[in-house]
């Protein structure tokens, strides 16, 4: 498991010099938050995403974009996780959108047919 930091409020961060370790960041933009995942999202690694998505999604009526870019890797345990966050941000007024997808993250994406439970965008806010 990736080490982690606090870099400031909803923001946790991992420093992993291996490839494929799951990290998560989160930083604030105008409408909500941006939280980048680089390595695998699995079983291993899902309470980490889980412990970064849940200040954003305290947050009611917020747009959090998940930067999928450096995402190497999702199992159904990754993806149940991000369709039972958006359900829960529905809930609230918000939305979760995935942005950049690597080829394989979105294949997986679109054979599930979560393509359906997510905006799926090009870029992310800057």
């Amino acid at each position: 498991m990736a080490s982690r930091q606090s870099k400031g409020p909803g923001v946790v961060s991992g420093r992993a010099s291996a490839p494929g370790v799951f990290t998560a960041q989160a930083s604030p933009w105008a409408e909500g938050t941006v939280i980048a995942l680089y390595g695998e999202l699995d079983l291993d690694s899902v309470a980490e995403l889980n412990e970064v998505l849940r200040p954003a999604l305290a947050e009611p009526a917020t747009v959090i974009v998940i930067d999928c870019a450096g995402l190497e890797f999702c199992d159904s345990t990754g993806l149940n996780a991000l369709l039972r966050a958006q359900a829960r941000a529905v809930d609230d007024g918000s939305r979760i959108e995935l942005a950049r997808p690597r080829p394989l993250v979105l294949r997986m994406l679109e054979l599930t047919g979560a393509t359906d439970a997510f905006r799926v965008r090009d870029t992310v806010p800057g």
